[in-house]
């Protein structure tokens, strides 16, 4: 939901509101919104961060500027603030200017907000996939060993089409937020929390991960 926005001059303005909602339901376990509890407290003077978009992208690669409002005025879920940060990019935009918005354009806010402890642990906490996953967006198989560190959950993630000589090569793998993963199938959630050594493949028929009995655990750790 973008939308053109002008000055109260009626002067055009180069820019439009991102929904944060939206950006939130293309990545939910990576990208925070404010609950419904901590939009439901803002009041006037309370500061709120809105995405303001450039219609076009700027000469030096930039897309948009996320910045402070102070809210002045609210009716429902429509707000007016001024906008409390100076523009480093966007010179269609300047400290003082009044914006109007909706609740589904506020991004973050100051107030304490307890679900964002939960999208912390989304991003604290780390997996490891194969690169594979990252370009088709999808696993299908899971292992998870003993973590190295209060961060590591000890869990790899594999496409399934690698073969043995991709995942030899270390470099055909990288270390992501555990967010990333659930953004792509968040089914895995209960098994987050299994013993090591563990291992999960996806049923074909199905598309529900079940435990691999017969996985050799042996060979495995004699090749790492």
């Amino acid at each position: 939901m973008k939308q053109v926005h002008f000055q109260e001059s009626g002067d055009f303005m180069a820019w439009t509101l991102d929904s944060a909602v939206e950006r939130h339901k293309e990545a939910p376990y990576t990208f925070y919104i404010p609950s419904d509890e901590v939009l439901d407290r803002l009041q006037a003077g309370d500061l709120v961060k809105l995405i303001f978009m450039a219609e076009e992208t700027l000469d030096n690669g930039c897309e948009a500027e996320r910045m402070w409002v102070k809210i002045v005025e609210r009716n429902a879920s429509d707000f007016r603030g001024e906008l409390v940060n100076h523009p480093v990019y966007l010179d269609s935009l300047q400290y003082g200017d009044m914006i109007r918005f909706n609740a589904v354009h506020i991004c973050s806010t100051q107030l304490e907000d307890p679900h964002a402890k939960e999208m912390d642990d989304y991003y604290n906490y780390k997996v490891i996939v194969s690169k594979d996953v990252l370009e088709r967006e999808q696993f299908n198989f899971m292992m998870k060993d003993e973590p190295n560190n209060e961060h590591d959950t000890g869990w790899t993630f594999f496409s399934g089409y690698e073969d043995d000589d991709y995942n030899a090569d270390s470099t055909n793998f990288q270390v992501v937020s555990l967010g990333v993963v659930l953004n792509m199938d968040d089914s895995i959630i209960p098994y987050l929390d299994a013993e090591p050594p563990s291992a999960y493949e996806r049923d074909v028929e199905s598309g529900k991960f079940v435990f691999v009995e017969d996985y050799d655990w042996d060979a495995y750790y004699s090749e790492s």
